[in-house]
């Protein structure tokens, strides 16, 4: 079995900063891609950013310049760090990556369970 569990949400005030953390755990014989995505109340899930296996970065317009995304291959761990916090920031956070384990033969996308994330004005 393979699982991603988030952590480092919270309550931030305007302009704070705080980094998300995603730890893969289980029967990991690989991972391409992972990302971060957010949803807030009432909206769709959306992409925030995501990061290659090589190290390659796409963010989305909104937090660019704003957040990074980063990754520890040795860990399996990725990384969000999220710097002059919005309001419009506020959401669940969920990471989610591209996963091959020992007893598969192909990749499959696995989510977390999301953290939540609140900017206060």
């Amino acid at each position: 079995q393979v699982q991603l569990v988030e952590s480092g949400g919270g309550l931030v005030q305007t302009g704070g900063s705080l980094r998300l953390s995603c730890a893969a755990s289980g029967s990991i014989f690989s991972i391409n891609a992972m990302g971060w995505y957010r949803q807030a109340p009432g909206k769709e899930r959306e992409l925030v950013a995501t990061i290659t296996d090589g190290g390659g970065t796409n963010y989305a317009d909104s937090v660019k310049g704003r957040f990074t995304i980063s990754r520890d291959n040795a860990k399996n761990t990725v990384y969000l760090q999220m710097n002059s916090l919005k309001p419009e920031d506020t959401a669940v956070y969920f990471c989610n990556a591209d996963i091959l384990s020992f007893y598969s033969s192909k990749y499959v996308l696995t989510w977390g369970q999301g953290t939540q994330v609140t900017v206060s004005s």
